[in-house]
């Protein structure tokens, strides 16, 4: 299994996850956090620690208008400039797709999820 951040967390990288993994596998990338899936122990504290429920459990959990981002979640483990710039490029590319979502501030995105 592997888990993935997606969409919700763009733009506002609470970490909230980040401070609930045993094992740090969790990253910070410019606009969103991501997850290597070879460090990751599959433990799950990251998925109820997520305010605005970006993280799914797999990547056949992952919707569809977000698959994308399971490649950005998978090129971070190289950690190289030329793979953290194409992790970024499809972030990029993912928020370009989305304008109505990403035209709402981060802050009231969080405050929207934060409130179900």
């Amino acid at each position: 299994m592997t888990y993935i951040i997606s969409e919700p967390c763009i733009d506002i990288k609470d970490r909230s996850c980040v401070d609930v993994c045993p094992v740090d596998c969790i990253h910070e990338a410019d606009r969103i956090l991501v997850i290597d899936p070879e460090e990751c122990i599959d433990c799950g504290a990251c998925v109820p620690a997520c305010p605005v429920a970006a993280i799914y459990e797999s990547i056949d959990a992952t919707p569809s208008h977000q698959q994308d981002l399971v490649e950005a979640n998978a090129i971070y483990r190289n950690g190289d400039a030329d793979s953290l710039a194409r992790a970024e490029e499809i972030v990029r590319t993912h928020v370009a797709a989305q304008p109505a979502l990403m035209a709402i501030p981060a802050a009231e995105r969080q405050a929207a999820h934060a409130s179900h």
